[in-house]
């Protein structure tokens, strides 16, 4: 079975409106407003369903990949790092944005672990899609399960990445999540649909 599932058209941002709902915006205009390293902000004219025309203001990014991480021994690969618009360090799961050069979503996966945290994976297993925030942002998160992780690489960090790893059990990360002393919602939602739902693979 590959490392990468199948894309469906479930897994991408639609990039039509659907005139068969009676709900849907129908977009008149679209235009990036705000542009920096990360993602765009785009502006964009809408009419809605009784047809009033409004502008509507949402965040514009590339898809990303989040790595649940086990040691042979089982533990779990996390990182600590500092972010900013919290203004604290963040204890999660390696995430990083999909790029052009990865050749699937399960190379951007293997890719992300080794560039965050020097390590590598025997095997990664896809896990599930979400749109996080799609309210405001077209956001994509594809979580994957990584095994066989060992430091065997350097980490490759960007210039504006402050990065520590560490690693932890699964009942010690359940219970910060629980005690609310992991606040970061990938991880949190990472774990908690592997331990419901596991793996296709499993």
């Amino acid at each position: 079975m590959s490392d990468d599932a199948p894309s469906t058209d479930d897994d991408a941002p639609p990039t039509d409106d659907d005139p068969a709902d009676p709900l849907a915006w129908e977009t008149l205009d679209s235009a990036v407003a705000y542009s920096c390293p990360g993602f765009d902000v785009r502006n964009e004219a809408v009419r809605l369903p009784d047809g009033t025309e409004t502008e509507f203001d949402y965040l514009d990014e590339s898809p990303s990949v989040v790595v649940l991480p086990f040691t042979p021994d089982g533990d779990v690969v996390v990182i600590e790092e500092w972010r900013q618009a919290v203004r604290r360090v963040n204890r999660s799961l390696p995430v990083g944005g999909m790029e052009p050069e990865d050749e699937d979503r399960a190379a951007a996966a293997r890719r992300e672990l080794r560039e965050e945290t020097g390590h590598e994976a025997d095997r990664v297993e896809f896990l599930t899609s979400v749109e996080p925030a799609n309210g405001i942002a077209n956001a994509l998160l594809h979580f994957f399960v990584a095994r066989g992780c060992t430091p065997t690489a350097e980490q490759e960090l960007d210039h504006n990445e402050s990065i520590r790893v560490d690693t932890t059990t699964v009942e010690e990360l359940r219970e910060h999540i629980a005690e609310r002393e992991t606040r970061d919602g990938r991880t949190t939602l990472g774990l908690l649909y592997y331990e419901a739902f596991g793996t296709a693979e499993e």
